[in-house]
């Protein structure tokens, strides 16, 4: 479920004092500042994605703050995760000053004044309670109003996932929204521990169901590298074979299922794709793993009831 709201949908007469006070709204408390009148760039999008509130937030330069008034109005008591999506912006929080760039992250707290200068941008938002941190405030105090590069690691599959979520609010597809807002701050989590030097802060169902998200992101990564296979999955994150299958035996049939399941269906899309035509059907196994052109296509049969280039007749259209 979600709620799109664009400055363009009020009359212009109207428009600006009608987005201050959208934005606002939306925001908790915040003031925008724009250097230009709202237009087709200004839209915010809200949904719910578990346990997190998700904003997408579309503008033109400008500069936003939440100041001292705003809070002694409205205290959520929540943290905010920041991911720059597109174009830049420079915050400031607690005498803090960071530049963000495209892919990066920020902590910033809520209960305390913020403000933001941006280009035309994309930002999205996930704002959870303070309750849902396995943190004391004062710990994780120094890393709010400082930047993260969402580039490797960790923190470039926080930002992934975060960018991920329009899709899958478009798709209302709720159950898949909740289990990627609930992923996300897993795996934020687990990072900040770990900027903190407190591993075991995080509990171990969270830190299992985190891992289990790298793993996940990993296998879909390098589905088109014919030697991806459990272990080389267990290797890259430095854990047993034996563990691995642990952190999926309730998937049915195992790792090795998953990535066969996950390359077939990467197969599927592509054999439906109007423009992959003509591309050969062993190429497009190839492509995603599968090296043998025969157990391709036993593979595909066993899955889809039809060989690979049956499929691609009987329901790709030109």
């Amino acid at each position: 479920m979600r709620t799109v709201l664009k400055a363009v949908a009020e009359p212009q007469a109207q428009r600006e004092e009608s987005w201050r006070e959208t934005v606002s709204t939306a925001f908790s408390g915040l003031e925008i500042d724009l250097d230009h009148a709202p237009d087709e760039r200004d839209q915010i999008v809200i949904g719910q994605v578990g346990p997190a509130q998700f904003i997408e937030s579309r503008s033109g330069p400008g500069r936003a703050r939440r100041t001292a008034h705003h809070i002694r109005c409205h205290d959520p008591d929540r943290y905010v995760l920041f991911v720059q999506a597109d174009g830049s912006s420079v915050g400031e929080q607690f005498d803090r000053r960071t530049q963000y760039r495209r892919g990066d992250l920020g902590l910033l707290d809520l209960s305390a004044p913020l403000q933001c200068t941006y280009t035309s941008r994309r930002a999205v938002m996930l704002s959870y309670p303070k309750t849902l941190s396995p943190f004391r405030e004062d710990e994780v105090a120094p890393l709010f109003g400082t930047g993260i590069g969402g580039t490797s690691g960790t923190a470039a599959l926080v930002s992934g996932l975060v960018r991920q979520l329009p899709r899958h609010l478009e798709t209302q597809d709720e159950v898949a929204s909740a289990q990627v807002g609930a992923a996300v701050l897993d795996l934020l989590h687990v990072g900040i521990a770990s900027r903190l030097d407190r591993p075991h802060a995080v509990g171990p169902e969270a830190a299992r169901r985190a891992l289990r998200t790298r793993c996940q992101a990993f296998i879909e990564k390098h589905l088109s590298d014919p030697d991806l296979s459990p272990a080389s999955v267990a290797a890259a994150h430095h854990i047993s074979l034996r563990h691995l299958h642990r952190l999926f035996e309730d998937a049915g049939d195992g790792v090795a299922g998953l990535i066969r399941r996950r390359r077939l269906d990467r197969c599927r899309r592509d054999l439906l794709d109007p423009a992959l035509l003509g591309r050969p059907v062993s190429a497009v196994g190839a492509q995603w793993g599968f090296g043998d052109p025969a157990h391709f296509s036993r593979a595909f049969k066993s899955a889809y009831g039809l060989p690979p280039a049956a499929f691609r007749q009987e329901f790709a259209s030109p």
